[in-house]
């Protein structure tokens, strides 16, 4: 489950406002999503879906309110609480994040060797995946050698690899062709489908008529539309 309790985000800058004055990227947040939930996150470049998508993963904090991840109190977790929860927590983010001294299979396989799976169980999962997401002739490639839609492909495969139990995911088709972003949508379904909560970021009508889900639309940091509470009217 995923709970968001009247969540605040304000970045304090030195010098500038401080406590309440201070300028909030996300205020009054409230909305949940149940365990297995999809959720379309939608809403204009700035309104604050990256922002949402970091407080879910614990890269940010929230200034005030409660955040409640997988049953536990997200707002008031300690590092290393926080460091075992993301554990859980698939994400990929618009940037990518993979290490560039790792080919793709070693990048899609880290989360795999973190976990302490043996490595006859990392590759037959990971040298699945990458032929799913289409990268099996390139799994020996450094990022630097991949394209941006394949870096976006590898950064997805390392996010689920695990089995996560919530995927979040930041317009993850945005480098991709209509034929792999309905590749991906089916691994993501897919997961979703084995009890993994999924939240996914976009700007693309086509996967949200073709790929039907409740929407949380946010506009100026505030949730505008919460299509859950009449999704099943």
């Amino acid at each position: 489950m995923v709970r968001f309790d009247d969540v605040w985000l304000q970045y304090h800058r030195a010098g500038g406002a401080s406590g309440s004055d201070a300028p909030a990227i996300i205020s009054h947040m409230s909305f949940e999503i149940p365990q297995g939930g999809f959720r379309w996150l939608t809403g204009a470049s700035g309104a604050g879906k990256t922002s949402v998508l970091k407080l879910m993963y614990l890269a940010e904090h929230p200034s005030q309110g409660k955040i409640e991840l997988l049953g536990t109190n997200a707002a008031s977790m300690e590092r290393r609480e926080a460091a075992l929860l993301r554990r859980r927590i698939g994400v990929v983010f618009q940037d990518f994040r993979l290490l560039e001294h790792l080919s793709a299979y070693d990048n899609v396989a880290l989360p795999m060797r973190l976990a302490r799976r043996s490595e006859a169980q990392v590759k037959s999962d990971v040298t699945e995946l990458l032929h799913w997401v289409g990268l099996e002739g390139k799994t020996d490639r450094k990022p630097n050698e991949l394209s941006g839609g394949e870096q976006q492909r590898v950064a997805i495969a390392r996010a689920v690899v695990n089995r996560p139990k919530l995927f979040l995911a930041d317009e993850p088709t945005g480098n991709l062709d209509d034929l792999q972003a309905d590749r991906l949508m089916m691994l993501i379904t897919g997961l979703n489908k084995m009890g993994t909560t999924v939240v996914v970021a976009t700007h693309s009508k086509r996967l949200v008529t073709e790929y039907p889900a409740p929407r949380l639309e946010i506009a100026r940091g505030m949730l505008a539309l919460d299509e859950s509470l009449v999704w099943n009217r």
